[in-house]
């Protein structure tokens, strides 16, 4: 059976040429960085050159300006509740996009219940994007921080940072960016940008798992919410997991040599993907903007109508196929993606839900492999859904159109109810 992974969004195979770096910090270069003998020090020389290689990546000021994590996630709780904590004394409001990730939501309600901050979250349109003007409106004499994503973890869509970071600017407020959707996949410059804070995840851009990185600009101060020693310049407390640091600074740097081939291979085969998907399913819709300037190369995200998303998880995997499912069920929430409700899916489409995420190594095939087996799997699950009988028997409206091109959910109410849509 042919084997296709498409959930490079969830995690990337860590590259050999980071894994052969990294080799010799589990054996004889086992020393401490904070060690001031030989066996220290050479481990010290390989975080320095780390912290440069990641540095040089997103175009930092200084290598001293780049944190390493354990992750993501920890990298946006640094980011959110040590600049809060930091700057509490000039404010308590934060200003964030309504589809933001769950560690930065989550981290703001924290401050939210225990701290006295409030925020504001604003909406998004259609295809998941910002208008900054919406930005400038709810920031108020209270706010310290807007927090937006570059790039959004469902449905790909790419943000307008230097637009939102132009409005920060002129306020006197910091930004802090998630880019760790965008990182390997999409230019990153922090400088051009206009942020203060920019998190990354390396093990997005096949390099190893269980490091994070946190960029802070010398204009943002952050308290460290991890106490102990002095490691990272008194900014994150413990001794480094360094043969993580070892491989992400070296996927740093071969992600910034191959990024146009990169861009340009899986920006192809997304093309293709799509192509493929409308022109062989119907009644199925992508979330987020079409395969352009708008949307990050290397992901799509699918909603089928009159099935779920479970039921279609299980039956790729049996075929072969890796690939994500926003699913009340896999997710084992009782909710839908609050991004797919942002963007003002209808709920059942929203359960039909399907991520394909493309890497630098798939292939035309496995592009091909992948349509053909999905029109099987719709088929399917068609044939067992009482939605899909009731549907052909016309008792029953369809969210959207046969070639895909459909209202939103807001768009066929309103068509239903003869009122506009807002």
């Amino acid at each position: 059976m042919k084997s296709v992974y498409l959930d490079h969004q969830a995690s990337t195979p860590l590259l050999p040429e980071a894994f052969e770096a990294m080799r010799p910090y589990f054996t004889e270069a086992f020393g401490s960085p904070s060690s001031l003998h030989r066996f220290g020090l050479r481990v010290r020389d390989g975080v320095k050159t780390a912290r440069e290689q990641i540095a040089t990546l997103i175009n930092a000021e200084s290598p001293d300006d780049i944190i390493f994590t354990s992750g993501g996630t920890e990298s946006a709780n640094l980011a959110i509740k040590g600049f809060a904590d930091a700057n509490e004394r000039k404010g308590n409001h934060i200003v964030l996009a309504a589809t933001e990730h769950p560690s930065v939501i989550n981290s703001i309600e924290y401050l939210e219940k225990h701290h006295g901050f409030t925020s504001t979250k604003v909406p998004v349109n259609e295809i998941g994007q910002i208008d900054p003007q919406t930005i400038r409106a709810a920031i108020t004499d209270k706010t310290i921080l807007v927090s937006v994503h570059l790039v959004n973890h469902d449905i790909g869509t790419i943000e307008p940072i230097k637009e939102i970071s132009k409005i920060t600017q002129e306020k006197g407020i910091s930004l802090f960016v998630d880019a760790v959707a965008a990182a390997g996949w999409h230019p990153i410059d922090v400088q051009s940008l206009g942020c203060q804070l920019l998190s990354l995840s390396p093990h997005r851009f096949y390099g190893p798992k269980g490091v994070g990185v946190l960029y802070r600009s010398r204009k943002a101060r952050v308290t460290s919410l991890i106490h102990g020693g002095v490691q990272e310049n008194g900014r994150r407390a413990g001794t480094e997991n360094v043969p993580a640091i070892i491989g992400a600074g070296v996927a740093a740097e071969v992600a910034l040599r191959d990024m146009g081939d990169r861009i340009a291979h899986v920006s192809r085969l997304q093309k293709r993907l799509y192509d493929g998907l409308m022109n062989r399913i119907q009644y199925i819709k992508l979330n987020g903007p079409v395969p352009g300037t708008d949307r990050i190369c290397n992901s799509l995200n699918w909603s089928t109508e009159f099935i779920e998303g479970e039921g279609q998880l299980l039956l790729f995997d049996l075929n072969g196929i890796a690939v994500a499912s926003g699913s009340s069920c896999v997710s084992k929430s009782l909710k839908v993606s609050h991004v797919l409700s942002a963007i003002g899916l209808d709920h059942a489409l929203a359960q039909g839900n399907i991520i394909m995420s493309l890497g630098k190594d798939n292939t035309d095939d496995d592009v091909d492999y992948v349509v053909e087996t999905f029109a099987k799997i719709v088929d399917r699950l068609r044939t067992m859904s009482p939605m899909w009988q009731e549907f052909q028997e016309h008792k029953i409206d369809s969210v959207i159109s046969p070639t895909g091109i459909g209202q939103s959910f807001t768009e066929r109410a309103a068509s239903v109810s003869g009122k506009p849509a807002h």
